[in-house]
């Protein structure tokens, strides 16, 4: 067997990797293109560890059974060639992020309960905004209710961290009835058995759950069924005061409708990872809005990223092996 790695591995990531692979050959090349990627298959592969496939590897590796992907959403590649193999198993990093982003989505929030996004811009004009306004529009977490649309691996831990904050957590699965987390996590953390949510919604309550949550974590996976999964009608719904962060993926909220919401005040603001369009347009109103918190689709970096995933990816060599079912398996059906 044969693994190709192009994210450029340590040592420490090597070992452990040879340690899980028993005999077979890793080949391993940081690349930093396409084209490097494609050189870096020449000769084929049977198993590939990297964040993107380009359709010229697939070519390369006709022999290509597996692949073990370094991001949790695999919507950007099985758009391609890959999306055609069925023969091929995908597996994602989904779990790595759990704890980042919850910390981020709960930061978010957090900073827009206390009024940091506020603080922020009028420490940069040397302001003291100590004014009566902006000290009655502070306020607390908990005794919130947090809403969770999408609750997989990312938003079960938010889930824990929201409960740890005394918010009540409702949450919106695909399936509500089958509760149990069956995705790679590391110990201690999320939500595996679902008794935190005090309710359980499907995709066709969204509405309900978007009217009765102070705060909102998107989490959903882009799929055909999720692509604007919040529009208007839904975001109509939201209270005035409501905060919804999204860090799934920017096609699931209707943005131009977001915009017009937040524009005329109707909910109260947005912490907004992930866009439509990315990079975001330099002309875009987001930009500007003061209801809004942003950041350049970030809130998964963690400096020990790669060295999680090879963890992961270890995990799931040694099920290969011993042909088990491997963590995290893409269901193309699905798209996630």
């Amino acid at each position: 067997m044969k693994i190709l790695s192009t994210i450029g591995l340590t040592s420490e990531q090597r070992l452990l990797l040879e340690q899980a692979a028993g005999d077979a050959e890793i080949v391993d090349r940081r690349c930093r293109s396409q084209a490097e990627m494609v050189e870096a298959a020449e000769g084929g592969c049977d198993v590939y560890f990297g964040f993107r496939v380009p359709d010229e590897l697939m070519r390369r590796a006709p022999g290509l059974k597996w692949v073990q992907l370094l991001s949790a959403g695999a919507d950007h590649i099985l758009r391609g060639l890959l999306g055609e193999r069925a023969n091929v198993a995908v597996t994602t990093a989904s779990g790595i992020h759990s704890t980042p982003i919850a910390e981020y989505t709960i930061g978010s929030m957090l900073a827009w309960a206390h009024g940091f996004h506020v603080t922020m811009r009028a420490q940069m004009r040397h302001e003291w905004k100590r004014n009566s306004q902006f000290m009655d529009s502070v306020d607390s977490m908990r005794g919130k209710t947090l809403g969770i649309i999408g609750y997989g691996s990312i938003g079960r831990e938010t889930a824990r961290i929201g409960q740890a904050l005394g918010m009540t957590v409702l949450a919106l699965k695909r399936n509500p009835n089958d509760r149990r987390d069956t995705g790679w996590n590391p110990p201690r953390v999320g939500d595996p058995d679902g008794v935190i949510p005090a309710r359980w919604y499907g995709p066709e309550e969204r509405e309900a759950v978007l009217r009765d949550s102070d705060f909102i974590s998107v989490t959903l996976p882009m799929t055909p069924l999720t692509q604007r999964f919040i529009g208007a009608r839904e975001i109509a719904v939201m209270r005035p005061h409501t905060y919804i962060v999204n860090v799934g993926r920017g096609e699931v909220i209707d943005q131009d409708a977001l915009i017009e919401a937040l524009r005329e005040k109707r909910i109260g603001g947005a912490g907004l990872d992930v866009f439509a369009r990315e990079p975001l347009e330099a002309d875009s109103p987001l930009w500007d809005l003061e209801n809004v918190i942003l950041t350049p689709h970030m809130s998964g970096a963690f400096k020990d990223y790669n060295s999680a995933c090879c963890e992961l990816f270890a995990a799931n060599l040694r099920r290969y092996r011993a042909g088990q079912p491997l963590h995290n398996f893409v269901d193309r059906a699905l798209g996630y």
